[in-house]
Formats: structure tokens, C-alpha cells, sequence
């Protein structure tokens, strides 16, 4: 496997990466990820002791500073190396430095190539590129994208929604419909009562929580206006957000302007295996309004810890919530999403009904479930009988 990020970065492509990967290894199959090195936190970065993991020298990005690029160098002596090994499949999970080499590993060993579409980047770049023209940038993000899909052998993508944007786009590789999914066994647990004690919230309180990467396109700026909304009606109600990001100062800001000092808490980012699910189970309700979002896995983890959901559905959330009866879908109308979140604040009976659903839905999300699929897809393309059209695999 072969990405231009991974942990210590927090985000979905670094979780999806090492399910995906710990998935393999428990099927008895062998991993090796090639990513960034981030520095002395690499050496930390969340336990990977299961799988190779090798780390290359990087350097800091100008407008993006929590991401690494690989150094050519560093790529260009790992070649003859990994060249020189047994693999049946090369996957490439990003499209930038990793890719290349990907393809270049792929035309070295002659071993067929596969790339997660993960990122939909056409909706990203303006955000990072703003002194561009959004035109402009969403073009040249449907030519590269283009351009990048046609040289792997077959695609993996998440959700129905973004096989839509990718033919839109005139891409016609050989594509599977294959989510990441969740490993449930890590989302059995979580202690909502002792992380409200931990932080001073009262037992009572109305809590909603987001979990996500603090960037413009998560648009937890929309959020905070439905909290503005919501405390008028629920003067004690406080609005947890765990992650990090570089909309973080931005977010604190409009915070202080829409007066919601006492009712906003920022907690970085929590240890996936304890506080972090603490944090999940301490909310009456879960609230998500990413429009770009090619999975969505966050949903799926509140699924599986039984924390209601109100979310936008759009893109890979709403193949998540599709049927989902652990969540209300709203509109991204500020009105209409505070009016779902305080029916559920007002109506006990009702939390608890999306409560039990939500490890039910969980279900058809696992892990277990979806990697037999990926497997089923390696062993073809290995095998040279890789499918040449769309397929479909979601739940």
C-alpha cells in the first residue's frame, strides 16, 4: 500500500488505511504501507505493529502544513528495494507523490494496480487554492483526476454517489463500489457519564457532539449557526467538536461573534481507543454537515456507539444513511436542522429508539464483511481477470 498520509495525520484516509490493512493482515494476508514521516510522532503513530510500515523522509506543505510530501529522493532509492520483492497487488491510496511511484512500482514488477478514490477533491482545492478561481480549480481537479484514474488498472471507490461524479468526469476505468467500513470490535465500548465528569458537564445537560477534521469543507461553520439557533430554546446546551485543523482559528472566531463562548468546547483530538469514544457517547446527539464527504465513516462509528444522529445527506453519507433508522437526515437550512436536533432533545422516547438502532446499521458496515470483497478483488486483478465495468458492493 502506497499514501501520502497516514498517522500520525488524523483523518479518514489515515483510518481507512490501517482498517484496511489490519483487516489483511487478521485474513492472514501481508501489508506494507509506504507514507510520510512526520517526525518524532511517526514513531507513535497508533500502534502498527501488526504491519510494516515504512516511513520516508517528507517535507512540510506551504498551505496545507499538517500534510507531508514524500521527498523524490527518498521515493527514487525505495524503488530498486521494493522492486526487487514478491507482491500481488500494489494499492495506491493517494494521489499525489504515492501514486507516481505507484505506477511506477506497478510498471517495474509488472503487478497490477489498484487506487482508492477517497477524496473528493474537486470540492477540496478551492479551499486550499482560494487566490484561485474556483473554475479554474475544479477544472484542473477533473483533468488531473481524469488523467490519475486512467493509469491504474481499477479504481475502488466508496460510495454510488462519487462513481456518478467520476463518470461525469469521463473517467472509464474498471471500478469497484467497495466502502472501507468499520472494525465494530473497536466500537463496543465508551463511557459518556465519565467523560461529562472528566470536563465539568452536568448529567443533564444537552450535549451534541461533532467529531471531524476542523476544515472548510466539513462545514462546521453551519453547525455553530444551528447552535446559535438552538440556545435560545436550550439555554445549558453545549456543542462538543473533537479534531484539529487549520479552520481552527476561524471556527474559535466565529464562535466568540456568534456569542457562544460558554456554549462551544474545542477538545483537539482524542486517543481513538478510549477518550475518544467516551467523548462519542457523552452527546444526546451526533451532528454532521460535510457535503464532500466519500464515506462518511464517522457516522457509521456513531452508529455503532448508539449515539443519535441528525445529518445532512449528501454524497457518501447519504449512501450511510440510506434506510438508516438511526438517524434523521436534514436539509443544510439552519431552521430545519435545529428543528430536528431539538425534537430530539425534547423527546427522550425518541433518542432512545435511534440509540438501538444505530449498532444495528452498524452492521452491514463491518469490516469483516466488506474486506471478503476486497480480497475477492485482489485475488482477480492478481490473477489477471479483473473486472471491466462498474461493480457495485454496498450494503
Amino acid at each position: 500500500m502506497l499514501s501520502d498520509v497516514y498517522f500520525p495525520r488524523v483523518n479518514g484516509v489515515s483510518s481507512s488505511i490501517r482498517t484496511y490493512a489490519r483487516a489483511l493482515v487478521a485474513m492472514g494476508h501481508r501489508v506494507t504501507l509506504v507514507a510520510p514521516d512526520y517526525g518524532p510522532d511517526s514513531g507513535q503513530a497508533m500502534h502498527d505493529s501488526d504491519f510494516e510500515v515504512i516511513r520516508l523522509p517528507s517535507r512540510v506543505i506551504f498551505f496545507d502544513p499538517e500534510d507531508r510530501l514524500i521527498r523524490r529522493s527518498a521515493l527514487r532509492a525505495l524503488l530498486p528495494q521494493l522492486a526487487a520483492r514478491q507482491w500481488d497487488v500494489i494499492h495506491i491510496h493517494t494521489p499525489f507523490r504515492a501514486h507516481a511511484f505507484g505506477v511506477q512500482l506497478a510498471r517495474r514488477t509488472g503487478r497490477p494496480t489498484v487506487e482508492t478514490y477517497h477524496t473528493y477533491f474537486e470540492e477540496y482545492v478551492a479551499h486550499y487554492l482560494p487566490w484561485l478561481p474556483s473554475s479554474l480549480t475544479r477544472m484542473i481537479a477533473r483533468r488531473v483526476s481524469r488523467r490519475l484514474c486512467g493509469e491504474v488498472d481499477h479504481l475502488i471507490v466508496p460510495s454510488q454517489q462519487m462513481v456518478e461524479v467520476l463518470q461525469r468526469y469521463g473517467v472509464d476505468t474498471a471500478a469497484t463500489v467497495l466502502p472501507t467500513g468499520l472494525a465494530l470490535d473497536e466500537f463496543k465500548y465508551g463511557d459518556g457519564a465519565r467523560f461529562r465528569r472528566a470536563h465539568g458537564i452536568g448529567a443533564e445537560q444537552p450535549v451534541l457532539v461533532t467529531v471531524s477534521r476542523l476544515a472548510l469543507e466539513k462545514n462546521i461553520a453551519f453547525l455553530l449557526q444551528v447552535t446559535r439557533r438552538l440556545v435560545d430554546e436550550f439555554p445549558d446546551l453545549l456543542f462538543v467538536i473533537a479534531g484539529e485543523g487549520p479552520d481552527a482559528d476561524r471556527l474559535r472566531r466565529l464562535v466568540a461573534r456568534l456569542e457562544l463562548d460558554g456554549h462551544v468546547r474545542f477538545f483537539g483530538n482524542l486517543d481513538r481507543r478510549t477518550a475518544l469514544l467516551d467523548c462519542y457517547r457523552a452527546g444526546d446527539a451526533f451532528v454532521f454537515a460535510s457535503p464532500t464527504e466519500t464515506q462518511g465513516l464517522v457516522l457509521i462509528e456513531a452508529m455503532a456507539l448508539g449515539v443519535p444522529i441528525v445529518s445532512t445527506a449528501v454524497m457518501g453519507t447519504a449512501t450511510v444513511l440510506r434506510d438508516a433508522g438511526s438517524a434523521v437526515v436534514s436539509g443544510e437550512h439552519v431552521e430545519e436542522f435545529a428543528g430536528h436536533v431539538a425534537r430530539l432533545l425534547r423527546v427522550p422516547e425518541l433518542r432512545a429508539t435511534l440509540s438501538a438502532a444505530g449498532p444495528v446499521d452498524a452492521q452491514a458496515w463491518s469490516t469483516e464483511r466488506l474486506m471478503r470483497r476486497a480480497v475477492a478483488l485482489y485475488a482477480e486483478l492478481a490473477s489477471g481477470e479483473g473486472a471491466t465495468a462498474f461493480e457495485h458492493a454496498v450494503p
